[in-house]
């Protein structure tokens, strides 16, 4: 039987400019839609693994149109709840080389912000379930949403569902102090925490040792003691972080680093050319996922969450498109991007 994975959180339409062009250039938009949780169904999904997305959208031709496009990739949607006044909408301007990708939100009053926990049966939409996920973007949504976030957790954990969260930070949607307060206490319901640097300093406090993403340089003892201090104060079961060299935005080393309580492992590092790399953490956490909730060890679960996300750099568009086979030729060595015949 399949394996089946909950998700939580927010899914918003995506317009990004064309041919990495500017704002200031661009007279029309590609249109498409993602988010963190909804990103990771997909993909799940894509592996041939059940992937339930639970959200809130208007009940209008928009928020259809984001459940059309979650539908067409097998997610189960049918505890989508409908209402308020809108899909939130982020803008995205993709760099190269040394120009960065912008992000500009558009979500304020999107529905899932306005969500009341009376809208999810989580009994029912927790039965059967294998793995719950979900990410530090929706508690920072609003107090609702946060609110929202902690009730599926705690509901997960006593169903006895294994849980799992990104750890995700958003500057533009909350303070550091904020994230810290909120996160510090979802942590307590969560198994495994996914995260990359930024993100266990500012949703968590604990920073790396002499490391700095800017330069391209990481510090692998650095990461082992925070991950040791992580594990000490949450008492996760394993906690995973991509590890993101930034050369360039159009060039980056790209690999990982999880700990399963008794062990790091670090995975191989690709060299990426960068198409799009919205959804890249995203596919790791589902890489991940998929490899623990299948029964993977710890070594070929990171392995696989590392290879489907370095593909996903290639990929346009929120979602992972890599199918299994893709991913496991990666992981045997094959990353020659010779046509296949």
């Amino acid at each position: 039987m399949p394996k089946k994975v909950v998700t939580l959180g927010e899914i918003m339409l995506r317009l990004s400019t064309p041919d990495y062009k500017r704002f200031v250039q661009a007279d029309t938009f590609d249109v498409t839609y993602g988010g963190g949780e909804a990103n990771v169904a997909a993909a799940i999904c894509n592996y041939g693994e059940n992937g339930t997305f639970v959200t809130k959208v208007p009940n209008n031709p928009i928020g259809q149109s984001a459940i059309n496009h979650l539908r067409r990739y097998g997610v189960d949607t049918q505890y989508i709840a409908r209402g308020g006044d809108r899909l939130g909408i982020y803008f995205l301007e993709t760099g190269a080389s040394m120009r960065a990708s912008q992000v500009v939100y558009d979500r304020a009053g999107a529905s899932i912000a306005d969500v009341d926990i009376s809208e999810f049966d989580f009994d029912k939409i927790l039965e059967g379930a294998d793995w719950f996920h979900t990410t530090g973007i929706t508690p920072a949504l609003s107090d609702k949403a946060a609110a929202l976030t902690m009730a599926a957790l705690k509901a997960a954990k006593a169903k006895g569902i294994t849980t799992s969260i990104d750890l995700n930070y958003r500057k533009k949607l909350w303070s550091k102090e904020k994230a810290q307060k909120v996160m510090s206490e979802l942590c307590q319901f969560v198994d495994v925490c996914i995260g990359n640097e930024e993100d266990a300093e500012t949703c968590l406090g604990f920073k790396a040792a002499h490391s700095d993403i800017t330069k391209g340089e990481l510090n692998l003892d650095g990461y082992k003691d925070v991950f040791n201090q992580m594990q000490a104060k949450f008492n996760f079961k394993f906690i995973a972080s991509s590890l993101r060299e930034s050369y360039s935005a159009s060039d980056n080393g790209w690999s990982a680093l999880v700990y399963d309580g008794k062990a790091f492992h670090h995975t191989k590092k690709y060299s990426v050319r960068i198409i799009d790399r919205v959804g890249s953490g995203d596919s790791f956490a589902s890489g991940l996922i998929y490899g623990l909730v299948t029964g993977m060890s710890t070594v070929d679960a990171a392995e696989f969450g590392v290879a489907a996300s370095a593909l996903k750099h290639t990929i346009p568009g929120d979602l992972n498109h890599a199918t299994l086979s893709d991913v496991k030729e990666l992981m045997k060595g094959d990353g020659s991007g010779r046509v296949q015949r």
